[in-house]
């Protein structure tokens, strides 16, 4: 079996007006979607945090890959060794072209489910009320339909009593036992005050995160550190922008610190096993390599003593079904990781629906061959010509933050939340 073929195709899918540090979410997000096509008519599915810049990287990287075969992906991670985000494109598309070959899953390939079902945790947003036009197109390019009215999520969502009713309502809907709150939106205190009224509200059963991105100043972080410990967070994630004022936090506190911001990839480890700035890695295969390397990075936390978790992004159903066969199968991963799947419920371009256990916000691992997933061509059709109708090379968090703030000036970009933040 011989790679004949790479498509890459940016797609733009609806989001809503959701607040983070750096101002609020745009109308659309924008993803890649890789398709590597075989000569024995196999193709293997992808999916990337989207743009035509890394589209063409993508596709520059592709042309060296044709004629591989998908079986040697020892021969991937040597083409481009300094480029992780490449690695994972094209890497789980080979996995899922060996699953489709040799009728086993990714999650068999990576050694075996340990799980049937991945829990996963809720994640919170403070967010403005979605106004009329925020889906508009230029003229010719008709609006998604999908879920922007269901479930409220048209409301707006700008107070921590706010937030307990959409905490409420991921529940009721999906189930969730753990509640992540995405701060650095409101003062610090009303950020506490929204966690400690979800406390009230489920009981300790729950767990429950906050993570500011690196919005909070040293001095904030550690003089909220007893009303935290107090209500009492599964962990503490990326209060401070650093390796040094991470640490310096983590070593005033027993509760667990967690971060995807100053642990992004290997060759931080060995800072991190000296300094300790976190104990909980938010790991992202897009960012880290790929799955393979998520299970890599299993071993090594264990050895050090780190736990682990997934970051999430606007991600759609082949990054998600990449991410519930790595939950699934490695060992480590034991923290509920995070999705924003509920957010676009309704707009993906696969044809399996995931389906949340409402017991305890679990999804069970997908159990076709490869990533269990097909493309949706009529919907990747939809969201291509929607792309291009509106394109965009970057988050402009900024600037949609102006519609309602016309003064607004965001913080400064403290530990590159604009790469890593969603």
């Amino acid at each position: 079996m011989r790679i004949s073929a790479i498509r890459v195709t940016v797609v733009a899918v609806p989001d809503l007006p959701l607040r983070n540090v750096i101002g609020c979410h745009q109308p659309y997000a924008l993803r890649n979607v890789i398709e590597v096509e075989t000569d024995e008519g196999l193709t293997g599915l992808g999916e990337m945090p989207g743009g035509t810049q890394l589209r063409a990287e993508l596709e520059d990287a592709g042309t060296r890959l044709l004629g591989a075969d998908p079986f040697r992906r020892a021969r991937l991670r040597a083409l481009f060794p300094d480029r992780p985000r490449v690695q994972s494109a094209f890497e789980v598309a080979c996995l899922d072209l060996i699953g489709k070959a040799t009728g086993r899953s990714v999650a068999d390939l990576l050694g075996g489910a340990l799980r049937d079902r991945v829990p996963l945790s809720a994640y919170l947003f403070f967010k403005f009320a979605t106004p009329e036009d925020w889906l508009a197109t230029p003229a010719g390019t008709p609006a998604p339909r999908g879920p922007l009215g269901m479930f409220g999520w048209s409301e707006a969502v700008l107070t921590p009593e706010a937030i307990v009713a959409e905490a409420e309502e991921f529940v009721r809907r999906y189930g969730f036992r753990v509640l992540k709150l995405k701060g650095g939106v409101l003062a610090p205190h009303a950020e506490v005050e929204a966690l400690r009224l979800l406390r009230a509200r489920f009981g300790g059963a729950w767990g429950l995160r906050i993570d500011p991105n690196a919005g909070w100043t040293p001095a904030e972080a550690v003089d909220l550190l007893p009303a935290l410990e107090q209500i009492g967070l599964e962990y503490y994630e990326d209060p401070v922008a650093g390796v040094e004022a991470m640490s310096d936090v983590a070593r005033r506190t027993r509760m667990p610190l967690a971060t995807n911001m100053c642990i992004t990839g290997f060759a931080d480890l060995p800072e991190a096993v000296a300094r300790r700035p976190a104990r909980v890695i938010l790991a992202d295969h897009h960012w880290w390599g790929g799955v393979e390397a998520l299970a890599h990075l299993g071993r090594i936390a264990e050895v050090f003593g780190f736990g682990l978790s997934q970051h999430s992004n606007t991600h759609l159903g082949i990054s998600f079904a990449a991410m519930l066969h790595a939950a699934a199968s490695i060992p480590q991963l034991t923290y509920a990781s995070d999705t924003h799947y509920p957010w676009q419920h309704g707009w993906d371009i696969v044809n399996e629906p995931f389906e949340f256990h409402v017991a305890d916000g679990s999804v069970a691992v997908p159990r076709g061959p490869g990533l269990g997933v097909t493309l949706n061509d009529d919907a990747l059709r939809r969201f291509a010509e929607i792309a291009r109708a509106v394109p965009a090379e970057r988050r402009d968090d900024d600037a949609v933050m102006r519609r309602w703030f016309p003064e607004w000036v965001p913080k400064d970009d403290r530990g590159g939340m604009r790469r890593l933040i969603t």
